[in-house]
């Protein structure tokens, strides 16, 4: 697992993927915070940061779209799957390698708390918590988009896949409040990842959502590990 990694965090900087990743994120989050916070000298950072949440429905993509889809563009994904290396292993170091390249780019945000800091009143407690809820909502997506990628031939398909997979979980979380049918609208509050992340906003450490959040991105990584044993055997 260690070793791919290793592999695919070079990977994402000896090519441009991780600096595009990171990039178009911290420009999007800056402009987000001078709209946000500095235009309106405001010091409101959890408003911040579930507006910021929004960008891993858009971006989340870019980080997995290659991860396993490239490997079967490229026909080797069969030499990888008859590695030493465990399924696994295989997917979660795949997974580790993108969420650090997650984790590094949302490192960097906190030099806009630093701002507000210092012209303003940074509240520690809330913002650990809206800043937990908000690194869960990333992990959970980028699960989702790799085991998308794992379904995938190719990581332009891979990428179409997880935007309308994502863009389709946005719609659900819209419906919450449009949808008449309560059992139907409580199915689409219960299953909503944008809905698990308001209690962190509101500055409530929500065990309910940390679980919902780690039950969400265990499954989706069990899904992957499960399609890749498959098409093993099937040897396709």
């Amino acid at each position: 697992m260690i070793a791919v990694w290793k592999r695919e965090l070079q990977s994402y900087y000896y090519t441009p993927v991780g600096y595009v990743f990171m990039g178009v994120f911290l420009t999007i989050s800056s402009i987000l915070f001078y709209m946000q916070i500095l235009k309106q000298r405001s010091s409101d950072l959890m408003t911040f940061i579930g507006q910021m949440s929004y960008l891993w429905m858009l971006l989340s993509p870019v980080l997995t779209m290659r991860l396993l889809a490239e490997e079967r563009q490229k026909k080797t994904d069969q030499l990888l799957l008859t590695s030493p290396v465990s399924l696994p292993g295989i997917v979660l170091g795949k997974y580790l390698a993108a969420m650090t390249v997650m984790l590094l780019t949302v490192l960097c945000t906190f030099a806009f708390v630093g701002i507000v800091a210092i012209y303003g009143q940074v509240y520690p407690g809330e913002l650990f918590v809206g800043y937990l809820g908000f690194i869960l909502e990333g992990c959970a997506f980028l699960a989702l988009d790799l085991c998308l990628s794992g379904c995938a031939h190719n990581p332009v398909t891979a990428a179409l896949m997880a935007f309308g997979a994502n863009f389709a979980l946005w719609i659900m979380d819209l419906l919450v409040d449009v949808v008449s049918i309560s059992q139907i609208s409580d199915a689409l509050e219960f299953l909503s990842l944008y809905g698990r992340n308001e209690p962190f906003l509101m500055g409530q450490l929500s065990f309910a959502s940390i679980m919902y959040d780690l039950s969400f991105i265990a499954a989706l990584l069990a899904l992957t590990i499960h399609s890749l044993d498959s098409r093993r055997w099937r040897g396709a």
